[in-house]
């Protein structure tokens, strides 16, 4: 649901062509509460300036002024909701009016003062729980919501708001149960089948939300216009991202959520800097806004090599996984996995992965960071069935994932399947530190002679460079393996064709010697 705005809602379509072809239909003007009922937000500005001149008049009434406030509110003209509530005299309504604008101006201290004048009735402790839910202080607007309908069970719409903040809580079947007791009397709600559907794409999938929009999308209501910029911009996340840049970019200061799915977005594509562009200025204030911005910092920093941008990251992910409303649920964890990644304590980083591996067993994401970070710890043979569990090919084809199963082949003793990840890559520079990778990592572990045929792959690629050593050491292991029945004798061939690829003056002595105990033991070179 949409409480207000970021931006002003004044020009265009609006719902001011609404309300006058809705004024020309009708032989009466609609009042106030018709309007704001509606959510015709400009025809009750209309309205109210016209009592806006009344209030010159010595006998105009004075809720004038918190009415024309409320008004403006809705409409996000913020600041001039302000003024006008100044202008009205002392009521609930105004306190709850100010109590709200506070938040919005994000002035802690007259937002605690209004607080206080709170009255224990069902407009003032809905107003609190809006604000709890509006700092992401779900459990405490739950708490509220319950409380007032077990003393007002007719107030059908209360279960909507208890269903959101069960969604914000990811608590998305719950939130599913909750949102049928509404819909069972009003079938046809807006924000009860939009919050239905961003349910089913958590549950289900996009194809499963989208179909539950699908009534929404042809209606022509007052209330779907309130609610139309929400459902395109939630068609555009169901619909993985399709048509992000045309509509999402048009919602960022209308919808607050669009600005973080257009940063979700370039991060999928992979233009790290859009989306650090979009985001360096947000000053975050919910978890997800932390997570993402940590996120962002964090993929720019290991791409352009910046630690400050790490460091942030790393402070980031602190805040949220370290605070005590996130630290026990499954974002939190993962936000202390990954600043613990950064810092590169990777046993604390399998602490937390393993507290939620329950949760995300199929993600492919979290696989990938696990295997990573067993690897790291030496776990090498968990570490490879993780990696050969994934099954996105994005990943699969990412240098990191390939250096890392590669390494994990090695440790495992399997140096040929290392050798035949290399093989499979095309020439370019990340093949290349795969080939390094392997070089070294299988003369390290003994495996000699794919260390040879890394060394000898190396040497043909950058003769300049002095691989010779290593490619010498590598034979000369394989020679001592096979000496001590660790090694095919036929391999000894293959070593020797590997030394003549060599221009140094030391390969020939090096082969009169294999060439001579292999004559000696009758071993085959032909």
């Amino acid at each position: 649901m949409i409480l207000s705005r970021v931006k002003p809602a004044v020009g265009g379509e609006s719902a001011l062509s609404i309300s006058e072809k809705k004024r020309k239909n009708k032989n009466k003007v609609p009042s106030l509460e018709e309007y704001l009922q509606q959510r015709d937000y400009l025809g009750a500005l209309t309205l109210l300036e016209e009592y806006r001149a009344l209030t010159l008049k010595p006998d105009c009434p004075a809720e004038v002024w918190v009415y024309l406030a409320c008004a403006l509110f809705f409409l996000g003209l913020y600041k001039d909701a302000e003024d006008a509530a100044s202008k009205a005299p002392k009521s609930p309504l105004q306190n709850r009016l100010l109590f709200h604008l506070a938040h919005k101006f994000n002035d802690e201290k007259r937002l605690m003062g209004f607080h206080q004048n709170l009255e224990d009735v069902t407009e003032d402790q809905l107003s609190l729980a809006s604000i709890h839910y509006m700092r992401s202080h779900y459990q405490e607007a739950i708490d509220i919501y319950k409380r007032l309908l077990l003393q007002n069970r007719d107030f059908l719409a209360v279960n909507v708001y208890v269903a959101l903040c069960y969604y914000k809580l990811d608590y998305y079947d719950i939130s599913q149960d909750v949102l049928a007791v509404y819909l069972q009397s009003i079938p046809d709600s807006t924000i009860a089948l939009n919050l239905k559907a961003c349910n089913h794409f958590r549950l289900y999938n996009g194809k499963e939300a989208e179909s539950e929009l699908k009534n929404l999308i042809d209606i022509s209501s007052c209330s779907f216009e309130f609610a139309k910029e929400l459902i395109q911009h939630n068609l555009v996340v169901f619909r993985g991202g399709e048509g992000a840049l045309q509509m999402l970019s048009p919602l960022i200061d209308v919808i607050p959520e669009a600005r973080l799915n257009l940063v979700i977005y370039y991060l999928r594509q992979d233009d790290v800097q859009e989306a650090y562009n979009l985001i360096q200025d947000l000053v975050p204030t919910t978890p997800q806004e932390y997570i993402l911005k940590g996120v962002v910092n964090a993929a720019l920093g290991q791409e352009i090599g910046s630690r400050d941008h790490l460091k942030i990251a790393e402070q980031l992910f602190q805040l949220v996984g370290g605070s005590a409303s996130e630290c026990d649920t499954i974002p939190g964890r993962l936000c202390m996995a990954s600043c613990f990644f950064l810092l590169r304590q990777f046993k604390d980083v399998l602490i937390y992965l393993n507290s939620v591996k329950d949760y995300l067993f199929n993600d492919d994401t979290f696989k990938f960071n696990c295997a990573q970070a067993k690897a790291a710890v030496g776990k090498y043979k968990e570490a490879e069935e993780i990696f050969l569990s994934i099954q996105s090919e994005k990943i699969k084809n990412d240098y990191v994932y390939l250096s890392w199963l590669a390494r994990c082949y090695i440790m495992n003793q399997r140096g040929q399947l290392a050798w035949d990840l290399y093989l499979k890559m095309g020439t370019s520079s990340d093949s290349f530190s795969l080939l390094q990778l392997i070089a070294n990592d299988c003369y390290k572990m003994g495996q000699f002679y794919y260390a040879a045929k890394a060394f000898d792959a190396l040497e043909k690629l950058d003769p300049g460079s002095n691989y010779w050593e290593g490619k010498r050491g590598a034979c000369v292991g394989v020679f001592q393996l096979i000496l001590a029945n660790k090694e095919s004798k036929e391999t000894l061939k293959e070593v020797l064709a590997l030394l003549r690829n060599s221009g140094n003056p030391q390969v020939e002595y090096i082969i009169r010697a294999m060439r001579k105990w292999a004559k000696d033991n009758r071993v085959l070179l032909s």
